[in-house]
């Protein structure tokens, strides 16, 4: 039998808990998350650029968003089309679901859908919602790593999802 789950401090949007000898952050309002992979008929893919206070930094990151934050009924699927063209301007004419993913199981319960965006069309300028600075970019797939390699040496993070990106150079 587990040990009982207790609750050490909870804000507004997150509760640090402990389960025994484990500290773990979890989400209070029980929201998962959706990420987009948005590559479009020219094999450009879109990243996000935004400020990430708990880094300090500014990071590259792949369009992505809560699941039911604000509405009873949204799915993955809604969420993935709304994120996408809040963050990028661009909007799609299929999701498709790639499956669910944790990112940090040792230290978060949130998880994300990962889903793939086809038919992009660009329909706005994005950068999200207000105050949320997000630049917008446009990179080459065959690009990824020489442009993820230039963030990084101008001192921005690199979100841990770019590896998808990544993956067959790296290995």
């Amino acid at each position: 039998m587990s040990e009982p789950v207790e609750t050490a401090w909870q804000g507004k949007w997150i509760a640090v808990k402990t389960q025994g000898k484990w500290e773990y952050v979890s989400r209070t309002r029980g929201s998962q998350a959706v990420v987009v992979v948005a590559i479009d008929e020219d094999d450009h893919v879109l990243l996000i650029d935004q400020y990430r206070v708990p880094l300090g930094k500014r990071c590259i990151e792949l369009p992505a968003g809560l699941v039911g934050d604000d509405l009873a009924d949204d799915t993955p699927e809604k969420a993935a089309v709304r994120e996408l063209e809040e963050e990028t301007g661009y909007t799609a004419d299929r999701i498709e679901l790639l499956g669910e993913f944790h990112s940090s199981p040792g230290l978060v319960t949130e998880g994300f859908t990962l889903t793939r965006a086809y038919g992009l069309r660009k329909i706005g300028e994005g950068g999200g919602l207000e105050g949320e600075d997000i630049i917008v970019h446009r990179v080459p797939l065959a690009e990824v790593p020489a442009f993820v390699a230039a963030r990084r040496a101008e001192g921005k993070a690199v979100d841990v999802k770019i590896l998808l990106l990544l993956a067959s150079r790296l290995l």
